[in-house]
């Protein structure tokens, strides 16, 4: 079967299309991302939701946007996605323990009315779902406010105002405890607090949903305070401001603190899964947040053909049929276990009729020459996948992609440092140094790479500049260059265009 066949001349790139706006009054929310993906976050909570004050900084994009949960759910290149409650500068550090607890707790802690408005907004958002439970919380707050509360609660609120100075004395004595030592007593009193005395529960099921605190800090905070200490103090302290429930394992609502030198957030989480985690993705792969920015970047348009020549799990794949099912996706791998893998997840997804499968080399691909619009890879560079010598072979491969690819066509890549370095060579432009050619950083290649083992070596029995020099395709041109993260590995996406018929 041939990739080849009619293809629209005039059709403009397709693009993440603006959801519907919700009836919903614009909310101002937050999601994270991993390093480096937070530009392809903020173009799509822009494209996708037609957001507005939008605000990048690291790991995270602040925004406003009127629309519901469905189509916050369809955001493809965020982590968590949260209801933005407080955004504050840094807190200032002090030594004094007590006074730090102090202050974080003013952050969080609101009137009760606070809350119920937040909670009023979440069951908004939430289109009903446990109305039971908000319905409940709500005439909890409206009687905290009122102060209408009965001598249960009463006492109740003693003795949590015992626990926050038991807290608080032991904060001003310097007292650390390990993180053992925090989350048990946590546990414990969510415990104490959760299931209360005999006479209590009736009390306690009444008072409210159940919560727990998340907290995360990093800095010159983090020298002074621990996630568990922070935590712990905030959640006594809503217990007794507002009556609710302590759950460390099976909350209603999550209250999420974030602390740092840039600035100090609180949000609630508005799934219990991360976007990133994918029903349709049966074996992960490559990150799927990393595999859609790759797919953004292709200009995919309607009939338009992508390939990815070495597809392993078919993650890459999988992400721009997704977005992008007016395109036909064609995948290729040598190895029997992953097409296996990839086969799983194309049937899981159910895009069997938009993605082929193929089993073939990299080097030689069973297709005709500029069959393809779009070429997007991820080149191996893992402990698992690692290619002895990748280096050697990338000219190979370079070669075969820009031999499928029609002028005008994307390639798309995810290279390691080493790979960065080599294909910076190859695509510099034959005979000058001109600057578009050599997307950024050193056009040179390195004398050196990584082996096997990790350990330096040459790249191969006296190969090295002077080999790659000889090796270049001056059809692709640099396109954009994007460092991320990938957990403990940095990568760089690639993006080329291809610009005459190969060996022009």
């Amino acid at each position: 079967q041939s990739a080849a066949g009619h293809r629209p001349q005039d059709a403009p790139p397709h693009k993440p299309g603006l959801a519907k706006m919700s009836s919903a009054e614009p909310g101002r929310f937050f999601c994270t991302a991993g390093r480096g993906l937070e530009p392809f976050l903020a173009r799509e909570v822009r494209a996708r939701l037609g957001a507005t004050e939008v605000d990048c900084v690291s790991g995270k994009v602040f925004f406003r946007a009127a629309a519901g949960l469905g189509e916050l759910r369809k955001l493809r290149s965020g982590e968590r996605l949260f209801l933005l409650l407080k955004k504050h500068s840094p807190l200032p550090v002090s030594r004094n323990k007590g006074k730090m607890l102090h202050e974080i707790k003013s952050l969080v802690i609101e009137e009760p009315k606070y809350w119920l408005d937040i909670i009023s907004v979440w069951r908004k958002l939430h289109e009903g779902k446990k109305d039971d439970v908000f319905r409940e919380n709500e005439l909890t707050l409206k009687r905290k406010s009122e102060e209408e509360t009965n001598t249960a609660s009463k006492r109740q609120k003693t003795e949590h105002m015992r626990a926050v100075v038991s807290e608080e004395c032991q904060v001003e004595a310097g007292e650390r405890l390990s993180d053992r030592e925090c989350w048990t007593e946590s546990e414990t009193s969510s415990e104490l607090l959760s299931k209360g005395s005999g006479e209590n529960q009736t009390v306690n099921e009444h008072l409210g949903f159940s919560f727990r605190v998340s907290c995360r800090c990093s800095g010159a905070i983090a020298k002074i305070l621990t996630s568990q200490e922070i935590g712990r103090a905030i959640g006594i302290a809503l217990v007794k401001q507002c009556g609710w429930r302590a759950d460390l394992r099976d909350p209603d609502l999550e209250i999420f603190v974030h602390l740092n030198d840039i600035h100090s957030v609180v949000g609630i989480p508005l799934f219990r899964l991360p976007l990133a985690n994918r029903e349709y993705i049966k074996t992960a792969g490559l990150r799927s947040t990393v595999a859609w920015a790759m797919a953004s970047l292709a200009e995919i348009s309607a009939g338009a053909f992508v390939l990815d020549p070495m597809c392993g799990l078919g993650t890459i794949l999988l992400e721009a049929a997704k977005e992008w099912p007016e395109a036909c996706y064609w995948g290729a791998d040598m190895s029997d276990s992953q097409l296996e893998g990839a086969d799983g997840n194309i049937r899981t997804a159910g895009l069997m009729d938009k993605i082929e499968l193929l089993q073939a080399s990299v080097k030689a691909l069973p297709l005709p020459s500029e069959s393809f619009d779009s070429v997007i890879s991820d080149i191996p560079f893992g402990k698992k996948f690692k290619i002895m010598n990748d280096v050697l072979l990338l000219p190979d491969i370079l070669r075969e992609m820009e031999r499928v690819l029609r002028v005008g066509g994307t390639v798309v890549l995810l290279l390691s440092q080493d790979l960065r370095k080599c294909m910076d060579s190859l695509t510099k432009c034959a005979g000058c140094d001109c600057p578009e050619a050599t997307a950024s950083g050193d056009s040179k290649a390195s004398a050196k790479a990584l082996g096997v083992h990790g350990n330096p070596s040459s790249l191969a029995a006296g190969v090295g500049e002077s080999f790659l020099s000889s090796r270049r395709f001056g059809s692709l041109v640099p396109d954009g260059v994007y460092a991320i993260s990938l957990g403990k590995t940095d990568a760089f996406i690639y993006k080329y265009r291809k610009t005459s018929v190969s060996g022009n």
